[in-house]
């Protein structure tokens, strides 16, 4: 069990080799019958189902997602902001990330050390959409001082799976 400054605790269950081969199985196929996970570990079907329980319930497995070609679905551009806020309070940053969490178009968004407070990761159908997000939704926000925004022309290698 992990304890962290704001007296939250959070357990952790020891992984075994099993484990973290069901979990690396799992980011590469979540739609994996429990079956076919068993034959993959060698294991029984009720033991894969308890051991996925098992990580869900202690947080290894946050959600099963389906990811989208994005393409397909008209999302055109990628773009990543940098934002700067106005000030740097304990309600400013929490009001900033409250907001923008709303915003559909805003696929990431981390707090950052260094010159800028954010880094925004924004997917539009194309460069209007962008500006029409800019201009209406995040440069509107009270919080914002300054964004600077870089577009993606290719997409070289996109991940989901951790290596561990």
């Amino acid at each position: 069990m992990f304890k962290f400054g704001n007296n939250e605790k959070i357990n952790v269950m020891e992984l075994d080799p099993t484990d973290i081969k069901l979990l690396k199985i799992l980011q590469e196929d979540a739609t994996l019958s429990n079956k076919e996970i068993s034959l993959k570990l060698h294991k029984s079907i009720a033991a894969v189902h308890e051991r996925i329980k098992k990580l869900k319930n202690a947080g290894y497995i946050k959600r099963t997602v389906a990811i989208l070609d994005r393409q397909k679905i008209g999302i055109g551009l990628i773009s990543f902001s940098q934002v700067f806020l106005k000030a740097h309070t304990f309600e400013v940053l929490n009001e900033f990330e409250k907001e923008v969490s709303k915003f559909p178009e805003v696929m990431e968004c981390y707090q950052m050390a260094g010159s800028y407070d954010f880094m925004l990761r924004i997917a539009t159908k194309d460069m209007d959409a962008y500006h029409q997000f800019l201009r209406n939704k995040l440069a509107v926000l009270p919080q914002v001082n300054t964004v600077q925004t870089y577009f993606v022309l290719s997409e070289t290698k996109s991940e989901t799976a951790y290596s561990f």
